[in-house]
């Protein structure tokens, strides 16, 4: 069964940088789109951002610009760097893995087309 593992979570003043990781137990990592999605308190969960097997890459619009995901195939690991944090970027960051081959905004941003998930990493940004 695919485990997903994040880290580097943690508590930061606003305007500065958190990197998160997700590890992934699986050896098709490469072959699939990773995502990331965060809960803040008393929201529902949303997506953050996506990268496909050839590195092709997506962004909510609340953090283009400030997040770039990327993954390194070779350590079953999807990164994301968050710089220029807000308060509201305050949030439990998933990753999560989608089987779906085609990389289309459409369908990065679903969360029912990803069918496993970490347990999540905590982020807290201080205002």
């Amino acid at each position: 069964q695919l485990q997903l593992v994040e880290s580097g979570g943690g508590l930061v003043q606003a305007g500065g940088s958190l990197r998160l990781s997700c590890v992934s137990s699986a050896w098709t990592f490469g072959s699939y789109t990773m995502g990331w999605f965060r809960q803040g308190p008393g929201k529902e969960r949303e997506f953050v951002a996506a990268i496909s097997r050839n590195g092709n890459t997506g962004y909510a619009d609340s953090v283009k610009a400030r997040f770039t995901i990327s993954k390194d195939n070779s350590q079953k690991t999807v990164y994301l760097q968050m710089n220029s944090l807000k308060a509201e970027d305050t949030a439990v960051y998933y990753c999560a893995r989608t089987r779906t081959n085609v990389f289309s905004e459409s369908k990065y941003v679903r969360q029912e087309l990803y069918d496993a998930w970490g347990q999540g990493t905590q982020v807290i940004v201080s205002s």
